[in-house]
């Protein structure tokens, strides 16, 4: 008969640093899957789930939904886990058509730039165009030059020196009546170079409101009070993380993910895209 182990089993035999509840697994973010999160006791179904902005939405049993970033600090069934982006899906079959709504042409290569431009005021204003219209630019050879702003545009015009066969086409944000942008662009008309610019704007604060605010799941774009930085509010009222830059530009690209084609954008801003392409290209 074995001697009787007054001490019990070796612990160091074991992992004894091992939390009680067993060390978190990766789980991807899985809609429908019930989740609690661990600082908060906050429990509730997968809701949405947004790889720009790396965050998760919880709906508990009373329809209260809370967001909170991806990463450690769940449980599911009492045993921690990693949330983790879901698997992306597999890429759909080539479309027929361009998401500007133009008829696909397929394998096409990118025709010489033309002398022409078009300029946009905006690094987001230059993506939504690039995304949206990008292959029907490349196939007409127009290439899109990105403006820091407005107020630098005459400067641009004096080196770029439009003509017959240079023309340029300019977008703004913001151009209604009254406004500093409309006074530049009444200017450029008049000047000698005129003919051959045309300058069009939408009356959006930003470009950010030109997407339709259904497409996040908003009735509308939030009033953002005037002493505020208008992208930085709306994050702010929409419960995104707006901390600093690199926070803005994640919400940009939360919102520029919702865009597939013209139908996800406000007509407004459609028309004088169509309008600036057919001008440099006439």
């Amino acid at each position: 008969m074995p001697p009787t182990d007054r001490y019990g089993s070796d612990v160091l035999s074991t992992d004894w640093r091992a939390p009680k509840r067993g060390r978190a697994t990766d789980l991807p973010a899985t809609l429908g899957e019930v989740v609690e999160e661990v600082t908060t006791d906050f429990c509730g179904e997968i809701v949405a789930v947004d790889r720009d902005l790396h965050t998760v939405t919880l709906e508990d049993r009373r329809n209260k939904r809370r967001t909170f970033p991806l990463g450690p600090g769940f449980l599911v069934d009492g045993k921690p886990v990693v949330l983790t982006p879901p698997v992306r899906q597999s890429a759909p079959a080539q479309p027929t058509r361009t998401a500007s709504g133009s008829i696909a042409v397929p394998q096409a290569r990118a025709r010489v730039a033309r002398a022409s431009r078009i300029f946009v005021e905006g690094r987001h204003d230059a993506e939504l165009v690039e995304k949206v219209w990008g292959d029907d630019l490349r196939v007409e050879g127009v290439v899109v030059e990105y403006l820091s702003g407005v107020d630098d545009l005459a400067d641009h015009l004096r080196d770029f020196r439009p003509g017959p066969q240079r023309k340029v086409g300019v977008l703004v944000d913001h151009l209604v009546p009254g406004s500093k942008e409309s006074r530049i662009a009444d200017g450029i008309a008049r000047s000698a170079v005129g003919q051959h610019v045309l300058v069009v704007g939408h009356p959006f604060i930003d470009v950010w409101a030109a997407v339709k605010p259904e497409r996040l799941g908003l009735r509308a774009w939030p009033d953002v009070p005037r002493h505020l930085e208008w992208k930085k509010g709306v994050c702010q009222q929409l419960g995104w993380p707006h901390r600093d830059q690199a926070d803005v530009a994640r919400a940009w690209q939360h919102i520029l993910g919702r865009v597939s084609s013209f139908h996800d954008l406000d007509p407004a801003l459609l028309g004088r895209v169509e309008e600036l392409i057919d001008f440099v290209t006439a």
